[in-house]
């Protein structure tokens, strides 16, 4: 069995004096999409910052590609094959959409071609290339969000909710988006609370709770047993959509 992209293992998060993460215990394999789930407040967030060094995890250890990167400091996770796309997106609001991607594109000009494969999913982004950021909808901000994090080739794609607040549409596009990303070589790992997205999109599953991870498996096993589901979340997973 081939040795996963990302692993963490007992990994403690203490945010001032909050203790967050209690022994995060996560492997993301290569080449697949993990889903990670979990009720609010379970500490998903955390994790994902705390893989890129926005938190030090005070305990246990991140392993990226062969690498213990637990001490890192963020612009060397970032440049070490890492793309974090956050909640908030983090899109420069006052440049223009050419001026966000130009800005992401650190290794020098953007790849013409990679661009259009780019514009193939997300043609809003063509369209409004010379327009402010800012004046994009919802639904454009978090298809440049993506498409920041993609203009170079990356190891690994991590996603914090894209599908939240958007409208259906806008979510399938997004969904086409990852399936295609799927057949590249990208490993991603992706939070999510809409489960016909995740159950679209996912290959394998973590499921949190009070900062550990309590369920490991497949997405399909996940999104086929109900009682299951009601037991890791305290309802079905259809709810969430």
């Amino acid at each position: 069995m081939a040795e996963p992209l990302l692993k963490l293992d007992g990994v403690q998060t203490h945010i001032g004096h909050y203790h967050i993460l209690h022994g995060v215990d996560l492997v993301v394999p290569r080449n697949q999409l993990t889903m990670l789930l979990g009720r609010n407040g379970a500490g998903k967030s955390t994790t994902l910052r705390t893989i890129m060094g926005l938190y030090t995890a005070s305990h246990g250890s991140v392993t990226f590609d062969g690498e213990d990167i637990t001490k890192w400091p963020t612009p060397k996770i970032a440049t070490s094959g890492i793309a974090f796309v956050p909640e908030e997106m983090g899109i420069f609001g006052l440049l223009t959409v050419q001026e966000n991607m130009v800005i992401a594109a650190r290794s020098g000009p953007m790849d013409e071609q990679r661009l259009e494969w780019i514009f193939g999913m997300f043609p809003a982004l063509k369209k409004f290339w010379s327009k402010p950021a800012g004046k994009l909808s919802g639904g454009q901000k978090q298809m440049l969000a993506i498409a920041r994090a993609i203009i170079e080739p990356r190891k690994l794609l991590i996603v914090d909710e894209p599908s939240k607040g958007l409208a259906p549409a806008i979510i399938n596009n997004i969904i086409e988006a990852f399936n295609q990303l799927k057949e590249t070589d990208t490993t991603i790992l992706l939070v999510e609370q809409n489960f016909n997205f995740a159950k679209s999109v996912g290959d394998s599953v973590a499921v949190m709770d009070d900062g550990k991870i309590i369920h490991n498996g497949t997405m399909a096993d996940l999104a086929s047993d109900t009682e299951l589901q009601t037991r890791l979340l305290g309802l079905s997973l259809d709810a969430h959509q």
